[in-house]
């Protein structure tokens, strides 16, 4: 009877220390996924910095126009000492505007060429105060006299997003997506045959149609995790 209860009690002290050890094994494990975890994050956050110099002004700009044509664009927009100037000379047909360092988010665009003489206008308007709708409307009229002119097809590419955090090792900014416009002067629905509004996301539609501002709206859908 005395070995029956030794044995018992033996038995009873093997599986409370394999419970034990199962336990501090889990709580082990968790702790160190936990840790790891923790180190990643930690990697990313370390691996992107605030867009506050020029350069970086530069790198996070071009990153709104096709890749192969990077290279070769011209960066304007404001510094970050405030002074609307020529960031980067370019040679090819895009310019890109860069992110404004005083206002919230990020926007960064790149444009043909072409379209500057527009683009400019819209600039020295807004800098005389006038509202959204009063520049609409002048460059309206100027369009209608000749006085502006938008060549059917030019492109715009819009690089945006809410964070102003970017990798300098890729420029990428954080969380920032694209939307492309396709400039198509006075077109509509009927004549484009497309939509006014998005039938679904991803979808191409038309906007400010009838205008001297409509355009073809291109949204591609976020990429996971951005």
């Amino acid at each position: 009877m005395k070995l029956l209860i030794t044995a018992l009690v033996f038995t009873g002290i093997l599986v409370s220390c394999n419970s034990t050890d199962k336990t501090k094994n889990t709580t082990q494990e968790s702790s160190e996924i936990e840790t790891s975890k923790d180190s990643i994050s930690n990697q990313v956050t370390k691996q992107l910095k605030a867009i506050d110099t020029d350069e970086a002004l530069i790198a996070t700009a071009l990153m709104a126009a096709p890749k192969e044509s990077r290279s070769g664009c011209k960066v304007i927009g404001y510094n970050m000492a405030g002074e609307f100037v020529t960031l980067k000379e370019g040679a090819n047909e895009f310019i890109c505007l860069a992110d404004n360092p005083i206002q919230d988010g990020f926007s960064a665009a790149c444009y043909h060429k072409d379209l500057e003489p527009f683009m400019a206008r819209g600039r020295e308007l807004r800098a005389e105060g006038k509202t959204g709708q009063e520049i609409f409307n002048i460059r309206e009229e100027e369009v209608k006299s000749g006085q502006l002119v938008i060549k059917i097809g030019l492109t715009l590419h819009i690089y945006y997003g809410a964070k102003t955090l970017y990798d300098p090792e890729t420029s990428e900014v954080a969380g920032a997506q694209y939307r492309y416009v396709i400039y198509m002067p006075w077109a509509t629905s009927e004549s484009t045959g497309l939509p006014e509004v998005p039938m679904a996301p991803n979808h191409p539609w038309i906007m400010n149609p009838g205008t001297h501002r409509a355009h073809i709206m291109i949204s591609p859908l976020k990429v996971d995790g951005a």
